[in-house]
């Protein structure tokens, strides 16, 4: 496995994903450990009436606590937190979360770009921001923008997503640290935790 090349203690982990991500997660969020020394928070793009039912499936696949956020929710080290849909979400400075419902970025609410820079302004080089399997190109530049805060950058490999333009979106227009497949992004995501 290659080295995480963080720079600094990991702090968040933020996971971005549209059609054939959950798939992913519920591979990804079960295999975690249950004391994690940074934050997850994952978007996806999803139907309004999924609203709960989501947070409530991926609940069930992990020993840490996942909770949809509610505008200014305070952002937990060690906890796992889900955008709502139809909201944009975002990392406040003050370490709140923030959500907006103004237009869609790249057709989408949440956007995963918009919570990948508000998340770069925030954590900086202490930030991983991945992205899994989807059908349109939000994301990339979100990533390039957790790449100049210089954190760490991941891209589910494209043949192996269930939609691979994503992924393979921010590969052609971004320079990617890691292209991975499942096991080896849950194998990525084990080595940040510092906690014991």
């Amino acid at each position: 496995m290659a080295e995480n090349k963080l720079k600094t203690p990991c702090k968040a982990v933020v996971i971005g994903g549209s059609a054939g991500s959950i798939e992913v997660l519920l591979k990804l969020l079960p295999a975690l450990p249950s004391v994690l020394s940074f934050t997850v928070i994952i978007v996806v793009h999803r139907k309004n009436s999924a609203e709960s039912s989501l947070a409530n499936l991926l609940s069930l696949k992990t020993a840490v606590p996942i909770q949809e956020v509610e505008d200014k929710d305070a952002v937990l080290p060690g906890s796992m937190y889900l955008a709502p849909a139809d909201y944009h979400l975002l990392i406040e400075k003050q370490g709140v979360f923030s959500l907006d419902n103004s237009e869609k970025v790249n057709y989408s609410r949440p956007s995963l770009d918009v919570t990948f820079e508000s998340a770069a302004d925030v954590y900086g080089p202490a930030l991983v921001g991945i992205l899994l399997s989807g059908a349109n190109a939000d994301g990339t530049a979100g990533l390039k923008a957790v790449k100049n805060a210089g954190g760490v950058i991941v891209a589910q490999k494209p043949e192996t997503a269930m939609s691979g333009f994503m992924p393979q979106q921010a590969i052609l227009n971004t320079p990617i640290d890691f292209i991975l497949d499942v096991n080896e992004l849950i194998e990525f995501v084990r080595s940040l935790n510092t906690a014991s």
